[in-house]
């Protein structure tokens, strides 16, 4: 097992990692912005490293000064949580250039599978189901006309690499392709350092779907159950659930199964997600796969009582896992809000600014992962989530009524946030009933979508 271990990341993901180290025994180095000296993870870290300006091109982006804080501090491997470098081939090989242990896939698979277009090709030759698209990747908008049109209308524009709804846009037509592809592109750019594009056939209000997988060294796959992650805004998830209430265990055990088969299929190792789109007929089509954790882990490790964070780090340290596909129970159910700095009755403008007070909820079943508090000044250089409230019940209308009672009870001053939209969310008739797809905001809240 690591001695020490380099956190690549900010906010709640970074605070999440440390905690798991610490309980493990295992020392932590945080990494930060010039901007982030004060935030939380910087403080609970055994040591921490200030690796530039706050921009994150010249900080959470930048590979060599996370390398050399690495080799300063004499960490043995590196955990990049999510988004920034945790998805980058390149990160991933420097690393193992260094003598460093990427916490997470080799950087072949990582190749593989974080570049959509190729994971596209890989999961056709596994046999697993592929909404149809480009197998090439796509850099211009003469290029992206002609693979449009050849595919047919309405088009996803996606990015190659990268994730969290990030350089996507829905062209409804050859008329609106140049203007989509360029803003997905310059947003691609600007997050991942990367412009390279995929086109795919858009399916209209599908259920997203994707399943949990773990993967030791030794050839071990198995599967955590799936999560329902259909309600999303401009491609951003915004509340998601373990296990999904709508689908058959017919259907259930075939995701779970698919997904074990194209994790194999790639020789993957340590944690990933199998993303994919389930359409009304009940057919499903594998989107892209995650090469990393997510933010919505949490609600997985809820209803299976597996900590995914923990398990990746013993994975990495070539532990074999403790557990087979018999051995894994799903029980209850969990729900997962994220809570943005965003004004929703604004369009849901990021509002940075410094939280003057705040007061999270407890009790049975509410978890919060965050890195605010009272205090804390929100900087506009990132992500506006500030927290993710987890709610668990023993079965959906029990975790539907904590959620709710704990989104009343969250109070956040100094700043606008989202409490109260994903209250109205969860509070709706539509959500009540599960009936929940890609669409859903945009049929059941309209008028936040008009700002």
């Amino acid at each position: 097992m690591f001695d020490k271990v380099l956190v690549a990341n900010r906010g709640e993901i970074a605070v999440r990692v440390i905690r798991a180290l610490r309980e493990m025994g295992i020392a932590s180095v945080a990494v930060y912005s010039e901007a982030d000296r004060q935030s939380l993870h910087v403080m609970l870290a055994d040591e921490a490293v200030c690796i530039g300006p706050a921009p994150s091109q010249d900080s959470y982006l930048n590979m060599e000064a996370i390398i050399s804080a690495a080799v300063v501090t004499k960490a043995q491997a590196i955990h990049p949580g999510y988004g920034f470098l945790s998805e980058n081939e390149k990160f991933a090989q420097l690393c193992e250039t260094c003598g460093i242990k990427f916490i997470g896939p080799s950087a072949s698979v990582i190749s593989r599978m974080g570049n959509k277009s190729e994971a596209r090709n890989t999961m056709q030759k596994a046999g697993v189901p592929v909404v149809p698209g480009t197998k090439e990747p796509i850099y211009s908008v003469k290029e992206g006309k002609r693979a449009a049109k050849k595919i047919g209308y309405p088009v996803m524009i996606k990015a190659a690499l990268g994730g969290g709804g990030k350089g996507m846009r829905v062209a409804e037509s050859e008329a609106g392709f140049e203007e989509m592809f360029l803003s997905a592109q310059l947003e691609t750019r600007k997050a991942f350092g990367d412009d390279t594009m995929y086109i795919e056939r858009y399916v209209k209000d599908p259920k997203h779907i994707e399943v949990q997988i773990l993967a030791d060294s030794f050839g071990n796959v198995i599967h955590l159950g799936e999560r329902d992650c259909s309600i999303q805004r401009r491609h951003q998830k915004v509340i998601e659930e373990s296990p999904c209430a709508q689908i058959t265990e017919a259907l259930r055990n075939k995701l779970g199964r698919t997904a074990v088969k194209a994790a194999k299929a790639v020789g993957y190792e340590n944690a990933g997600t199998i993303e994919f789109l389930l359409d009304g007929s009940g057919k499903f089509y594998f989107m892209e796969m995650n090469t990393r954790v997510q933010v919505e882990h949490p609600v997985t490790e809820m209803v299976s009582g597996i900590d995914i964070i923990k398990e990746q780090i013993r994975i990495a340290a070539g532990e074999k896992l403790s557990f087979s596909q018999r051995d894994i129970k799903i029980s209850g159910h969990a729900i997962e809000c994220r809570i943005n700095a965003e004004d929703p009755e604004r369009g849901f403008m990021p509002c940075p600014g410094t939280i003057e007070n705040i007061h999270f909820p407890g009790g049975n079943g509410i978890r919060l992962d965050t890195h605010v508090y009272q205090g804390y000044k929100l900087s506009p250089n990132y992500d506006s989530m500030i927290a993710k409230l987890i709610a668990y019940g023993k079965d959906r209308e029990e975790a539907v009524r904590k959620m709710r009672s704990a989104l009343g009870e969250t109070l956040i001053e100094g700043i606008s946030t989202n409490i109260d939209f994903d209250y109205e969310l969860v509070n709706s008739p539509a959500f009540m009933k599960g009936n929940t797809d890609t669409g859903f905001i945009q049929k059941h809240f309209p008028k936040y979508l008009r700002k």
